[in-house]
C-alpha cells in the first residue's frame, strides 16, 4: 500500500476574521467550509483550498483568538509550501509586500525556486515554483496564471529525523534526494507529493498560535484506511480509533519524531452538505451538534471578512 500524498495540513491560528482576510484576499485561496472544532465547539473550524477543498489543497486552521504564541521546531511540521507556475515568484513577492508581508529571499531547493514567507500569525509558509494537476480557483483574486494550485508539501522538523525516515517510507514515500540538512521524500500521487525532512538540530517546537498542528496523508475509502490502521499497529505505531470529521474519516498517530501525522479519506468531500457555489458561505455542523447550534453560535465571534449568513 502506497498513501498518495497530503490531503490536507492543519494549523493554529489567531483572529479568526484576519485568518480569512489573509488567505482569501492576499493567497487567493477559497474558504470552502465554516464549520466548528469537533472538539472545542467555541473555537471555528475554516478549511481553505481550490474551488472544491479537494485533497491536496485543503489548509486547515483553528483560530483560538488571542491564544498563546507557538513557536515552530522538533516535532512539528515547520513550513507548509504551496505550489504557483513557473516563473510566478516575482509577481508574489510584489504581491505580498504591497499586503505588508515580509518576505525572505528566493531559495533554489532541489532545482526549484522557493519563496518564503509567514502570515501575520507567524505561520511559516512558502510557494514552490514547480508543477501540480490542481487547477486553480478560476473565480479568487489572484489572475490564474498565477494562482495557487493546491500544496508542494511541507516541511517537517523531527526530533528523530531517521526514525520518522522509516516512517515516511512505511507509508509509501520514496527517499529522493537529499543534502547537508534536509532528505526530501516523494509519495506517487500526482499533487501535494513531497514531504521534506530536516537533519540539523533545532529548539524543540512549542504548539500554540502560528504552528502547525498535524499533517495528513490521503488514502482512497474507509477501508484502506482502516488497513492502514492495521499496519502502523503492526509497525509499533499507536494509532486512534477512526473518527468521523464530516466530510472525511480520519485515524491518527505522533510518529517517533513527534510530528502528528493523519491519514484521512477523500471522501465524502465538502460538497456533502453544500453545493459547489454556496461553499463556506455558512456555518455547517454535523448532525451531533445541530442542537446545541445556537449556544455554539453565540460563543463564536463574527468573521469581518466574509458575510455571516443567518443561522437556519
Amino acid at each position: 500500500m502506497n498513501t498518495e500524498g497530503i490531503h490536507h495540513v492543519t494549523a493554529v491560528a489567531g483572529d479568526p476574521s484576519e485568518n480569512v482576510r489573509f488567505y482569501t484576499d492576499v493567497l487567493g485561496l477559497r474558504l470552502v467550509k465554516r464549520t466548528v472544532n469537533f472538539d472545542d465547539t467555541h473555537t471555528y473550524h475554516l478549511y481553505y483550498g481550490d474551488e472544491t477543498g479537494s485533497p491536496g489543497t485543503a489548509l486547515t486552521f483553528f483560530p483560538f483568538g488571542e491564544g498563546r504564541p507557538g513557536r515552530s521546531g522538533r516535532g512539528q511540521a515547520v513550513a507548509t509550501a504551496f505550489a504557483v507556475p513557473e516563473g510566478s515568484l516575482d509577481y508574489w513577492r510584489e504581491r505580498l509586500e504591497s499586503h505588508g508581508v515580509t518576505v525572505d529571499d528566493v531559495e533554489t531547493r532541489f532545482g526549484a525556486d522557493v519563496l518564503p514567507f509567514a502570515d501575520g500569525d507567524g505561520q511559516p509558509l512558502e510557494l514552490v515554483e514547480s508543477e501540480s494537476a490542481v487547477d486553480p480557483w478560476a473565480d479568487g483574486p489572484v489572475p490564474v496564471d498565477a494562482a495557487v494550485r493546491g500544496f508542494h508539501g511541507v516541511t517537517l522538523q523531527s526530533a528523530r529525523p531517521d526514525a520518522t525516515g522509516r516512517v515516511l517510507e512505511l507509508l509509501g514515500l520514496e527517499r529522493t534526494a537529499e543534502t547537508a540538512d534536509r532528505v526530501r521524500y516523494v509519495a506517487p500521487g500526482d499533487r501535494a507529493t513531497v514531504v521534506d525532512l530536516l537533519t540539523r538540530e533545532s529548539p524543540r517546537g512549542r504548539p500554540g498560535v502560528g504552528t502547525v498542528h498535524h499533517v495528513a496523508f490521503r488514502v482512497p475509502d474507509a477501508e484502506t484506511q482502516m488497513a492502514w490502521r492495521e499496519t502502523l499497529s503492526e509497525a509499533g505505531q499507536h494509532v486512534t480509533p477512526q473518527k468521523d470529521r464530516q466530510y472525511f474519516q480520519s485515524i491518527y498517530f505522533r510518529e517517533p519524531g513527534g510530528v502528528l501525522f493523519e491519514i484521512a479519506t477523500d471522501g465524502p468531500g465538502f460538497t456533502a452538505d453544500e453545493s459547489v457555489e454556496s461553499l463556506g458561505s455558512e456555518l455547517k455542523l454535523p448532525s451531533w451538534l445541530e442542537d446545541d447550534r445556537e449556544e455554539i453560535r453565540a460563543h463564536l465571534p463574527p468573521l469581518d471578512a466574509v458575510t455571516e449568513e443567518a443561522a437556519d
